[in-house]
């Protein structure tokens, strides 16, 4: 595509390896298989983890590659070529490892981010509930501590993907003081191997190899050193974290919708009626030559936010255009490309019936289209003159 004229040499050659890593070494074939059987896709995650990928976004003293978080955009557009899902198996899990650096002691840094890097944990991160999903004040589930010190929680959370996979540490949101709703929230860091705590992947329309889950906590002792940052500071890890969710998730619907795109041309070039491709009629490949101009907005507008958030600029609202458009591109493309398909776009090898279910996700997790509207119009306030 053109619009990659806006990355150097380095980049290109970056998203290159992992467009072609995917094409070779994962293949949209493993990637439906997992979809089709609801299985978490341990192989291609050892695979990424081989490569070094898992550590782009963490600093070279700690063991990773010291990237920036265009590389971890660029990156993650190549992982969602062949769905959100998969890339959200690798994606969920660093944006946890980097609250650790970020907030951690030395000592959980110590314990996790290595590990994490070599694949040999991940992480899930536990933000929703029953009843608090884009108001995350509304958080029930609740900690105290014992004599001793250690943290009991019980409580609810729901939609937490990633959760259920082999040696999974979640970072869960709880109240730790429920007379301060906004200061009352602190992070904890939980095996999901804890007693007395039960996880139960759900059959979801979309997210069927990642998968999301709910939590059911009775009476679940974790150590007082689990504790994420320090008590009453969840909120603000959550903003922390949600920035680099927005970022990176935008990067992987974008692959995604490319594809979607490139999958549709493809079938349209191909597919004869009436005497010639059903590319020669005009209402299609207007169709086709829309979304394709809608996949390069969508796509610059996450490499500006990429690039401003790796200057170190403040960018709440362009991380939220970036997912905003990104996202309702994909359901958009998606959608087209079942019309285009026809009747071979409801079968599984066709891939783009998938893409649909996922993108469909796409524009509720990680918040609504309807929050990112409301986080671009809050900042619009700011502005003078307006």
């Amino acid at each position: 595509m053109a619009v990659n004229n806006f990355l150097n040499e380095e980049q290109k050659a970056w998203l290159d390896v992992v467009n072609d890593f995917m094409d070779n070494e994962i293949t949209v074939e493993y990637v439906r298989h997992c979809d089709q059987n609801r299985e978490y896709p341990y192989e291609a995650y050892a695979k990424i983890a081989e490569q070094g990928w898992l550590g782009v976004l963490i600093p070279e003293e700690e063991g990773g590659s010291g990237g920036d978080i265009f590389d971890y955009a660029l990156m993650a557009e190549g992982l969602g070529k062949f769905g959100f899902d998969f890339a959200c198996s690798v994606l969920v899990p660093t944006f946890t490892a980097m609250n650790i650096i970020k907030f951690g002691t030395q000592e959980q840094k110590d314990e996790y981010v290595k590990p994490f890097i070599s694949g040999d944990i991940r992480f899930s991160v536990s933000m929703s509930e029953p009843d608090a999903g884009s108001d995350v004040f509304g958080t029930k589930t609740h900690a105290k501590q014992d004599e001793n010190g250690d943290w009991i929680i019980n409580g609810a959370k729901m939609w937490c993907s990633g959760a259920k996979a082999d040696n999974t540490v979640i970072a869960m949101l709880v109240r730790t003081d429920q007379n301060d709703k906004h200061g009352g929230l602190t992070m904890l860091l939980i095996p999901n191997d804890t007693p007395g705590l039960v996880i139960n992947k759900l059959p979801t329309l979309s997210r069927h190899a990642t998968g999301t889950t709910e939590i059911f906590l009775d009476d679940v002792k974790v150590p007082a050193d689990s504790i994420l940052g320090k008590v009453g500071q969840g909120h603000e890890i959550i903003l922390n974290h949600l920035e680099l969710e927005r970022c990176a998730v935008a990067g992987a619907y974008v692959g995604n919708a490319q594809e979607a795109v490139s999958n549709a041309n493809r079938y349209a070039q191909q597919r004869t009626q009436f005497g010639t491709a059903i590319y020669n009629f005009q209402v299609l490949k207007h169709m086709l030559a829309e979304n394709q101009t809608r996949v390069d907005a969508a796509r610059l507008l996450v490499y500006r936010a990429a690039a401003m958030k790796a200057a170190g600029e403040s960018a709440a609202a362009e991380t939220s255009m970036a997912k905003l458009y990104g996202s309702e591109t994909l359901k958009q493309c998606a959608l087209d490309g079942m019309q285009i398909l026809g009747g071979f776009s409801n079968l599984p090898e066709a891939d783009m019936e998938r893409y649909l279910r996922e993108s469909v996700q796409s524009t509720i997790g990680g918040g609504t289209s309807q929050i990112q509207r409301t986080i671009i119009a809050k900042s619009r306030l700011k502005l003078n003159n307006v």
